[in-house]
């Protein structure tokens, strides 16, 4: 049987999971778009064959015509709609952040351990991209030898607002790094410093961030969204035995009056459309077997990444390192 998903959020990430649900996830129906603008909710839903549009993102949720739920819809919403998908008892993706509050993230870890099985998986996306999943097998097959540092950075052409802050880099872009970091190393985090240079203009100037892993291993992250020239990834991990570097994705190069260019993306859809489909094909299979997915995210690493964005947000305020201080891992997630 074809499973019906309903995808919450019909924005950006909400079209385009839509898309990929209806264009490039065999045994699965886009039953339900449903956005509180109901004009929207129609147009994505008629774009992309959508049963049905919807406006109530708690009676999509409890629809006997939903199997499945993806999440796309404001941060704010993004905890308690995962409470009424557990409630439910529907599985779902839901883009990240769980929640931007680490007590939030907690209620959502209990209400699912409560009932007894794992039904959220997390958007951090970047775990199922070719180069960082390489970064992984580097480690875990020897070739690096013991790890040291990983250095990342993550630039955006513009801030998405014009109220954007230094804080809201720490807690709204740089969750991606903190928890795909967290992932390559198997490790933790045990403190953060953050620091911003000074810009000559009223604009948001980059976050700097270094932090330490329990293990030793000390990462520095740069968040940087209004590095204007266009969107740009890259991380590299550093080893005893060697490097490896994340590549550029460019397919192709213009040549022309004595010089050679390459284009950048204006946004990450581009550079990271087959990490959301493999993503997203887990999910399905997560759906259609109850096995939770081997390299997915789940609430306990939202959890995580909530905790450290907090400790950024300190560390930048105060100027100060800060610790990070999680809880024990619950068992329910090992």
């Amino acid at each position: 049987m074809s499973i019906r998903i309903a995808v919450i959020g019909a924005g950006l990430m909400g079209a385009d999971h839509a898309r990929i649900v209806a264009q490039e996830l065999p045994g699965t129906t886009l039953q339900v778009v449903c956005d509180m603008d109901g004009a929207r909710a129609k147009t994505v839903a008629e774009e992309y064959g959508a049963v049905d549009f919807a406006t109530d993102p708690e009676g999509t949720i409890s629809r006997d015509d939903v199997d499945a739920v993806i999440i796309a819809s404001p941060d704010f919403t993004h905890a308690p709609l995962s409470m009424a998908c557990i409630a439910a008892g529907k599985r779902v993706l839901c883009e990240k952040p769980l929640s931007q509050q680490s007590d939030e993230c907690l209620a959502v870890m209990q209400a699912e351990q409560a009932a007894g099985a794992k039904f959220i998986q997390l958007g951090f996306m970047r775990r199922y991209d070719q180069s960082y999943m390489d970064m992984r097998d580097a480690i875990t097959s020897g070739r690096l030898g013991r790890p040291l540092m990983m250095h990342n950075f993550h630039r955006n052409v513009a801030t998405p607002a014009s109220d954007f802050t230094g804080a809201m880099a720490i807690t709204n872009s740089a969750p991606h790094e903190f928890d795909v970091v967290r992932h390559v190393l198997g490790t933790e985090y045990v403190s953060i410093a953050a620091y911003q240079p000074r810009r000559s203009d009223d604009l948001v100037a980059p976050v700097v961030m270094v932090l330490e892993t329990t293990d030793g291993q000390l990462v520095n992250i740069e968040i940087n969204n209004n590095a204007s020239y266009g969107y740009d990834v890259r991380a590299e991990l550093v080893g005893e035995e060697g490097t490896i570097a994340m590549n550029n994705v460019a397919y192709s190069r213009f040549d022309s009056n004595l010089t050679n260019s390459t284009a950048y993306d204006a946004d990450w859809r581009g550079r990271y459309a087959e990490a959301y489909r493999r993503q997203n094909r887990d999910f399905v299979r997560f759906v259609q077997t109850g096995e939770f997915p081997a390299i997915g995210s789940s609430a306990w690493d939202g959890y995580c990444s909530a905790m450290v964005a907090e400790a950024g947000v300190r560390a930048l305020q105060s100027g100060t390192k800060q610790s990070v201080e999680m809880i024990q891992k619950p068992e329910f997630y090992a």
